[in-house]
């Protein structure tokens, strides 16, 4: 079935398109929400569930180990089985792990519960674009791309402030029971919505695959957590020798996860996830690290430095709609290109903080990339997702989010170890103020390196139109 034929089929009006759109951008924006809302809380978990800094650190971990793991075997399930089906399963999964908070908790049954967050996050993530892309194909596309990758990031950045004021006026609890409603009406919505946008063709699912692919994911991002640990680097190392062992197995099976000969033979798609993995490798640890020296250096609240890195955000929300539906009529690569040189400026002027910097210059820094997020982020989706066949657009969305965590997860083991060398184990005080300035002048050179690579990755992709 091609792609005008998908469209006839699928498309029943411009309504439920939009319907669509709005109930996978809300899907997606809670999951996101829900990934960063419950770090602000953490403190009030410790005290509640009377455990220690140890324990409570693996409750982001949690969530996202079970992101990471499933992103692609559920990926490419969802074209076997059926895209809106494996969705609308993610949906029914996040409703049940976070009501299942109102049961009687330990540290155990919560990490449990971060878990099977994290993997019904990637049962969405896998297949949100994949669906955009598939309704909208020949109808703006990017616009609609755009407006999903929008609802990421608005997610990423209003979680803690959300999860602050939960956990300040309902509890901590309510962190992960408050959103439920608002999924059980994009489920409902979804049902409104005929056909199920799965792959035509019937194919066997790779489980070994799956299972060396968990395997090598867990290895690499546990090693990843303690880098200075000998134990640990030798971890991250066996998890790349079974990487090396899934593109192995990957050439050698009938029904890949991944057909890595298609994968190489695709240039605009493969430049598309390089690219996306620097740039997000670059960005991940900035707003940590931005936090950080604004509330130590500048002294401020952390609403008030939440409120000067939400600039990025806003203006990332508002320009990757405008971005999107650009790119559906210029060529992406000039669009995520010019990004990458945007985000290039941005970490140069945040290279140069020290103690005497100025707010207004901190506040320059993150104009430039929030408009370097909105140049590249619309238009190198719409087009990873235009160079792909109809039947393999989940495992390509599972991809694209794929190479964005695996960026965010490099870069923030690169800052963990970096903080273990300058600082080992200590409180940051006034007398480690330069070693914290250290490290935020070695990311922030690092971070415009990723973003250099990116725009050569970016640039050589090739023409889609």
């Amino acid at each position: 079935m091609n792609a005008t034929q998908l469209q006839s089929y699928y498309d029943q009006s411009p309504a439920a398109r939009r319907m669509v759109l709005v109930s996978v951008g809300l899907v997606i924006m809670i999951c996101s929400l829900s990934l960063s809302a419950v770090n602000i809380a953490v403190p009030r978990i410790a005290d509640d569930l009377q455990v220690g800094a140890d324990a409570v650190s693996w409750i982001p971990v949690a969530m996202l180990w079970g992101n990471v793991v499933f992103l692609l075997p559920i990926g490419r399930l969802a074209d076997i089985v059926g895209r809106k089906r494996m969705f609308a399963a993610g949906i029914l999964l996040f409703i049940l792990s976070s009501l299942a908070i109102l049961l009687p908790q330990s540290i155990t049954s919560l990490l449990f519960i971060r878990v099977a967050q994290g993997i019904s996050s990637s049962m969405v993530y896998g297949t949100s674009m994949a669906i955009i892309g598939v309704i909208y194909v020949n109808s703006n596309r990017g616009q609609a791309l755009g407006i999903a990758t929008s609802m990421v990031y608005f997610g990423l950045t209003l979680g803690p402030l959300i999860g602050g004021w939960l956990t300040e006026h309902w509890g901590w609890r309510s962190v992960f029971w408050a959103p439920t409603s608002i999924l059980i009406l994009c489920a409902v919505m979804l049902l409104y919505v005929k056909g199920d946008w799965k792959d035509e063709h019937k194919s066997k699912f790779d489980w070994q695959g799956s299972l060396i692919f968990g395997a090598w994911v867990s290895a690499f991002m546990l090693g990843l957590s303690r880098l200075t640990d000998w134990r640990f680097a030798l971890l991250a190392l066996f998890g790349l020798a079974l990487l090396a062992v899934f593109v192995w197995h990957q050439s050698k099976v009938e029904s890949p996860l991944l057909r890595l000969s298609a994968l190489r033979a695709n240039r605009i798609f493969n430049r598309s996830l390089l690219s996306a993995f620097f740039i997000y490798g670059s960005s991940f640890s900035m707003v940590f690290l931005l936090s950080l020296y604004l509330q130590y250096i500048h002294q401020l609240s952390p609403s008030e430095a939440g409120q000067i890195v939400l600039i990025q955000t806003l203006i990332m929300v508002i320009l990757a709609p405008i971005t999107g539906r650009l790119s559906d009529r210029y060529e992406p690569r000039i669009l995520s290109t010019f990004g990458c040189g945007l985000f290039v400026i941005g970490y140069a002027i945040l290279f140069g903080l020290d103690m005497h910097t100025s707010l207004h210059t901190v506040m320059l820094a993150l104009v430039f990339l929030g408009l370097g997020f909105g140049f590249f982020s619309s238009p190198n989706n719409n087009a990873a997702i235009g160079s792909v066949p109809p039947d393999k657009l989940s495992i390509a969305a599972a991809l694209l989010n794929l190479a964005r965590t695996m960026g965010n997860m490099v870069s923030s083991a690169i800052v963990m170890t970096l903080f273990s060398v300058t600082m080992g184990g200590a409180a940051i005080t006034a007398e480690l103020y330069p070693q914290l300035l250290l490290v935020i002048k070695i990311t922030m050179g690092m971070s415009m390196g990723y973003a250099l690579i990116a725009g050569v990755f970016s640039y050589r992709r090739g023409r889609i139109h």
